[in-house]
């Protein structure tokens, strides 16, 4: 019996061999079919080889243009988080008079600092500070460093540091 079976597995790895794996009633086991005649009862080995390269390869180029576009799917994300906490910041300003300084940050969104009066919060529904989309906090400060900005919101991106060109500021 286990001549048979290593002659069957020969017969599979020839290439241009296919076996017929059909039973009928005065067969007992596999058949090796003649080698013009095409059975669509399976593929060969090669057949299947080329199938799973071939997968490989469409796997191999469809990843990185997936991966790229949830890259700039998180900048856009960073960039509309941006634009709603200015607006409430504008909020908070209306109520209290001014943004929040630099050392009460964007807590003071979230909870009422001791120093300010007319505080009417909490004007974000989460109970923490916001996180950008990369799971890092963001960067404010009041007044602003650059001209024209009362005040800088910045994400800095990926690398979670100030030092990338990859920051996003207001």
């Amino acid at each position: 019996m286990p001549g048979a079976f290593a002659a069957i597995l020969r017969k599979l790895t020839h290439p241009g061999c296919r076996v017929n794996t059909r039973i009928s009633g005065n067969e007992t086991g596999p058949q090796e079919t003649p080698r013009g005649s095409r059975s669509d009862d399976g593929f060969t080995l090669l057949e299947l080889l080329v199938v799973i390269v071939i997968l490989g390869l469409l796997i191999g180029f469809v990843a990185p243009a997936v991966l790229r576009q949830l890259g700039g799917a998180r900048v856009s994300i960073a960039h509309q988080s941006i634009a709603r906490l200015q607006s409430v910041l504008d909020m908070y300003k209306l109520d209290v008079g001014s943004y929040p300084s630099t050392d009460q940050g964007l807590g003071a969104l979230v909870q009422a600092p001791a120093d300010v009066g007319n505080w009417n919060g909490p004007y974000l529904q989460s109970s923490q500070s916001p996180l950008d989309p990369w799971n890092h906090p963001y960067v404010y400060r009041s007044p602003s460093e650059r001209s024209g900005h009362d005040y800088d919101l910045c994400s800095l991106g990926p690398s979670g540091t100030a030092s990338g060109d990859a920051q996003i500021c207001n």
